[in-house]
């Protein structure tokens, strides 16, 4: 089945490749890539595949012999064996992680494979990641666990079919080798099963790449392992204007400066546009450091990511962000600093005046103009593209976050609002947007203050007679956070279910009545009002998903893959394949899975039984308490 592929490995014969042999890890100096070979597994075995995203590399469904075709991918997608073709090698890069460089990082966990020819001659880049150790594995072991490539697999897929630039994932195989992991570095480790997620992009060079001729850091002293080594970057700007962005070398063969300008102009426009469409969805990448930004625009690295379940633009999906660096709200400003080090990394081939200019001038106006124009379609403002629109869509969020709104089942429920609904409709409809909202319970859990009582009585005094001290241990923004839960967490304490119930639906009162006025005027434009209500609700339709992969889906599959049950994780794949729709085909996925108990988790978190739900409900109560990290 695999021997189809048809391997050009154009990047290891365009970029320098280091000469050594040594497989542990060292420092790699003067290279791009550093020759590996995968480790094997024990017993590996298909948990999930990706038909559309295999299909990309010209492999079909496997109609003849389907055990078969799982067991060959097991095999040479987990590393135990090496297709014919493939040429196994790490990237160096480095990085600028949580504002600080690091110097050296490259491909720890992951290897290129080698480049596919797809059917219609287009290139796909092939990776595996937890293949075991490279170059660049510094004190890891090179493998990932079932949870992690679990959600990579799966978030890969969701975002394509959600209609956002992404790396893809073709293939995720797991094995019966074990790796120790303290998943909340709390002193508790435990033995998880290696797994394997096959990846697959036109490149996965990252702004990082080019950071490997960082001079000495002022602030780390860290440095790249080429410093000094213009000739590389040279040709690192020729191989990836010439393959990614072909119609820019071929505008500006002749002038190599303009011709870095269009593609520093370029991948600044496309990263503003990738992070609109995150925020517009609600997700949050959550290490958004330079070494996990593609140099194509592409969604890239999925760690401890999340989308947004109740709307909070300070959410933090990330449990090791103690300082909320990567927050919601910070992402679109994080990106605008990451491409700033890509400017600094490609001087001398372009000039920071002309980057930095570029960088002022193109990424705000494009992020802007994307986000608005996509949160117009999200709220079916097809005709007209007026200047009062972004006051409504942030009061819109205002009056979410007020309310404690789901994110994703409130844009969801708009379309079936009109602006002639009658008064008895307008009530029921009223009834199911707040439902949408987080109860007093809910709220509770969310608001429930985290530091011991002590621990913040002697915080704030140490910040006032002791700050250098301070700042090594908090920061006023974690303090003022905890003040704010303890304050939210007392007026709820005063509050009935009533109370809330009332609240909320006086906020959303306010809010539909500025989106009636709105709609209104959309009518008045038109000729045929009918027509323009269908179309509306169509585009809305197309632009609110009713399914992404919310934690608590993604962990319910989790927890059955560790079971031995990978049912789950197939059934959520087929569910995220089509998230603007309830289809047919998934309906009866739903009932099997009903019907057999495929997800009822044995686990149980706060001591709070986990039951099957719709995968389009608001989160159950134990979601609140899933940290990842």
């Amino acid at each position: 089945w695999l021997g189809a592929l048809r391997f050009d490995n154009l990047a290891l014969r365009s970029l320098p490749v280091d000469a050594s042999e040594e497989s542990g890890p060292r420092t790699v100096p003067g290279a791009c890539f550093a020759r590996v070979r995968p480790s094997p597994l024990q017993n590996p075995r298909l948990v999930a595949m990706s038909l559309p995203a295999l299909a990309l590399l010209g492999l079909e469904a496997p109609a003849a012999d389907p055990a078969a075709a799982e067991a060959e991918a097991a095999l040479f997608f987990s590393g135990n064996r090496v297709l014919a073709g493939a040429e196994p090698a790490a990237h160096c890069y480095c990085g600028h992680q949580f504002g600080s460089f690091a110097g050296q990082l490259g491909d720890g966990a992951a290897m290129y494979l080698g480049e596919v020819l797809g059917p219609r001659g287009e290139r796909w880049e092939i990776q595996l990641k937890g293949a075991g150790i490279t170059p660049f594995s510094r004190q890891a072991d090179g493998r990932k666990v079932l949870r992690s490539s679990i959600r990579e697999f799966l978030c890969s897929e969701a975002m394509f079919h959600l209609g956002i630039p992404t790396t893809r994932a073709g293939t995720c195989v797991t094995s019966d080798s074990k790796v120790v992991r303290d998943i909340f570095y709390d002193g508790n480790p435990k033995n998880e099963r290696c797994t394997v997620v096959l990846r697959i992009a036109s490149t996965f060079i990252r702004f990082g790449s080019f950071e490997i001729f960082k001079p000495p850091d002022e602030y780390t002293g860290r440095k790249g392992p080429s410093v000094n080594r213009n000739d590389i970057r040279i040709q690192m700007l020729d191989y990836v204007i010439s393959t990614f962005y072909p119609e820019i070398q071929e505008a500006y063969s002749d002038n190599t400066v303009q011709r870095n300008a269009a593609f520093f102009k370029e991948i600044t426009k496309r990263t503003a546009r990738l992070v609109a469409e995150w925020q517009c969805v609600g997700f949050c990448h959550g290490v958004l450091n330079t070494d996990n930004m593609s140099i194509v625009g592409l969604t890239i690295d999925y760690g401890p990511f999340g989308f947004m379940d109740r709307y909070d633009p300070e959410h933090v999906c990330n449990g090791s962000d103690n300082t909320g660096r990567y927050a919601y709200n910070k992402q679109p400003e994080i990106c605008k600093w990451n491409l700033g080090k890509l400017a600094e990394a490609l001087v001398p081939e372009l000039p920071l005046e002309i980057s930095q200019l570029i960088l002022e001038e193109e990424y705000d106006a494009e992020f802007e103009k994307h986000y608005l124009q996509k949160m117009r379609k999200k709220l079916g403002l097809i005709q007209l593209e007026l200047e009062e629109d972004s006051k409504l869509v942030s009061e819109l969020l205002e009056t979410m976050h007020l309310t404690a709104g789901d994110f994703t089942n409130i844009f969801y429920l708009l379309s079936s609002f009109s602006v002639d609904i009658d008064p008895s409709k307008f009530e029921d409809f009223l009834e199911e947007l707040t439902s949408q909202c987080a109860s007093v319970e809910e709220l509770k859990v969310v608001f429930k203050p985290q530091m011991d009582p002590r621990q913040l009585s002697m915080m704030l005094m140490l910040a006032q007679s002791n700050p250098q001290l301070f700042a090594l241990i908090g920061t006023k923004a974690n303090i003022n956070k905890e003040l704010e839960r303890i304050e939210q967490f007392s007026k709820l304490q005063q509050l009935t279910a009533d109370d809330v119930l009332s609240r909320n639906k006086r906020h959303w009162k306010e809010w539909l009545e500025k989106y009636r006025v709105r709609l209104q005027k959309e009518i008045e434009s038109v000729g045929n009002a009918d027509a323009w209500n269908t179309e509306r609700v169509k585009v809305m339709n197309s632009n609110n998903p009713k399914y992404i992969l919310r934690n608590y889906i993604a962990q319910n599959a989790i927890e059955a893959a560790e079971n031995g049950d990978f049912s789950e994780v197939r059934n959520v794949l087929k569910l995220l394949e089509h998230p603007f729709q309830e289809t047919e085909g998934f309906q009866e996925v739903e009932e099997d899975a009903e019907e057999e108990g495929a997800t009822a988790a044995a686990a149980d978190c706060s001591q709070e039984t986990r039951s099957k739900q719709s995968y389009c409900s608001k989160p159950p109560l134990w979601a609140s308490e899933l940290c990842v990290t």
